[in-house]
């Protein structure tokens, strides 16, 4: 249904072409005659159907379904000592939000309530450009190696003979990389299906850094924790739902906003020192691992809140553009090789959706003022008139010096390597944490079900055992209570090296 705007603010506009031209009825074409041909000379005609034709852009590979809204961030508490960052240098201080919040393997008129991880895109707008937090709803991933991720999408996808979801996939996949197992468990486990979209929090993942206005480098994730707590729906429920009311999660945020429930989400940071990070048990650059929080506590710093429904999904929600690569002052990406991957795919992505100018549509544009070489290209909006497009002496620019970070902390002397990290005892110890302690006997018996009544569809038997060899190294009770459900034969734990072999966090290796 529409909102209440639609239906009591009428803005009484003229119907026209294109290009201004008012036509008196928009069902009629121009024909010679009662039954003769359409003549090609009408162009509202015309246009509308070549208009029509390009109305779709390409939907994103992953994240294509998704909620979105508009609101702001409030600095709440002081944290000049880990950042110069502008947006921190008051508490109360706000800056404008969109929010995009989606599933991740489904299509774009998927169900929003798959047992999925969430994308939790959230793009700050402050006076020294836009800040993006490209966030997932889980605080781990599955892997570290980046170039997995375009085969892990692929496995997630539809098989490319059938066309079909295909479990078997999706299993070989994770029965081959064994540091998936504790992504696996939270998403086979209460939280895998979020009570939509608002009902989340969301985790950087990712380790960054802040610099301070010494230079002071401190490593960080965030978490964006849901006021009133996540909410979550077990399968049953969620599949009744599916069927039902696809859009739930969309319907759902959209009312409660409309209706004046504002989600909100207060902010807190975990950081390190450059000394606890190169002390820590595991490699901070690996978002397949936590930092546990009676180490590392979780530091206030804000909240945002979400407050404004979008006039127009396309123009707001679909055509915004997240990257981890926009970032401001302050804050700097870390050597997570993942991370520095997305550095770049993310932004080409909307270069290939959107167009090279992407940054110039007025929902991406920065409230900063821009100034720099780059011009042309299509759908150009801001040419910035005749300033030169070059380093000029005749009309020079005015540059501003960024905080260096402590450059010895990261000189990196070395050959270039072709490298993929290698499995180790430390990757089941989180896991197995989880579910020995984190998860009660109830919590268990429902991840253990979820897990079966998926991998039962799996055809080949080698990859069920193969997998069920990854849970075994979790607890060996988790993996023969599945393999007991799924009819066969308990497997042996997977042998890995023990965690001397790991590879340690070292950021400056000459």
């Amino acid at each position: 249904m529409p909102s209440e705007e639609v239906f009591n603010t009428p803005d009484g506009a003229t119907y026209t072409t294109s290009n201004g031209d008012p036509i008196a009825e928009p069902y009629a074409v121009q024909r010679i005659g009662h039954n003769g041909p359409v003549l090609l000379q009408d162009f509202h005609h015309i246009d509308l159907l070549a208009h029509f034709d390009r109305e779709r852009i390409p939907e994103r590979v992953v994240h294509a379904k998704a909620a979105g809204a508009h609101g702001y961030f409030e600095v709440t508490h002081d944290i000049s000592d880990l950042t110069c960052a502008a947006l921190f240098n008051k508490v109360g201080k706000r800056a404008r939000v969109t929010a995009r919040l989606s599933t991740v393997a489904g299509e774009a008129g998927s169900a929003d309530t798959v047992r999925d991880v969430r994308g939790f895109s959230v793009k700050l707008r402050t006076e020294e450009g836009n800040w993006d937090w490209v966030f997932n709803n889980t605080p781990v991933f599955f892997f570290r190696d980046p170039s997995m991720f375009p085969h892990f999408v692929h496995t997630q996808k539809r098989d490319p003979q059938t066309h079909r979801k295909d479990a078997d996939m999706f299993w070989d996949f994770f029965s081959q990389v064994p540091e998936s197992v504790h992504q696996l468990l939270i998403l086979f486990g209460d939280r895998g299906i979020p009570d939509g979209y608002h009902h989340m929090n969301g985790y950087s993942s990712h380790t960054y850094k802040f610099v301070n206005a010494a230079g002071d480098i401190h490593y960080y994730k965030m978490h964006c924790l849901v006021e009133g707590g996540f909410r979550t729906l077990d399968s049953t429920k969620a599949a009744e739902i599916a069927g039902q009311d696809p859009d739930y999660g969309l319907k759902t945020m959209y009312n409660a906003i409309e209706q004046g429930h504002y989600p909100v989400w207060n902010v807190f940071v975990q950081t390190m020192t450059i000394d606890q990070a190169e002390s820590f048990r595991y490699n901070i650059l690996d978002m397949t691992k936590i930092w546990p929080h009676a180490e590392y506590p979780l530091r206030p710093i804000g909240k945002f809140v979400l407050n404004e429904n979008p006039k127009n999904y396309f123009a707001e929600i679909e055509q915004s553009a997240f990257s981890p690569s926009h970032l401001i002052p302050g804050v700097e990406a870390s050597t997570d090789p993942v991370l520095q991957s997305r550095l770049f795919a993310y932004p080409d992505t909307q270069r290939y959706r959107l167009g090279v100018n992407y940054q110039q549509l007025p929902i991406n544009a920065p409230i900063a003022p821009i100034a720099n070489f780059q011009r042309d290209g299509r759908a150009t909006f801001v040419s910035q008139g005749n300033r030169p497009n070059y380093k000029s002496s005749i009309q020079p620019l005015s540059y501003i010096a960024r905080t260096a970070s402590q450059a010895k902390h990261e000189i990196w002397l070395g050959q270039a390597t072709a490298e993929l990290s290698s499995v180790t005892e430390l990757d089941f110890e989180q896991a197995r944490i989880l579910w020995n302690k984190i998860f009660d006997e109830s919590a268990r018996e429902r991840l253990v079900k979820n897990v079966s009544d998926h991998i039962r569809n799996v055809t080949s038997e080698s990859i069920k055992r193969r997998q069920l060899s990854i849970f075994a190294a979790v607890e060996q009770t988790l993996s023969d209570r599945i393999a007991d459900l799924i009819d066969l034969p308990h497997v042996t734990p997977l042998q890995v090296p023990d965690p001397s072999a790991a590879l340690r966090f070292q950021a400056s290796s000459h």
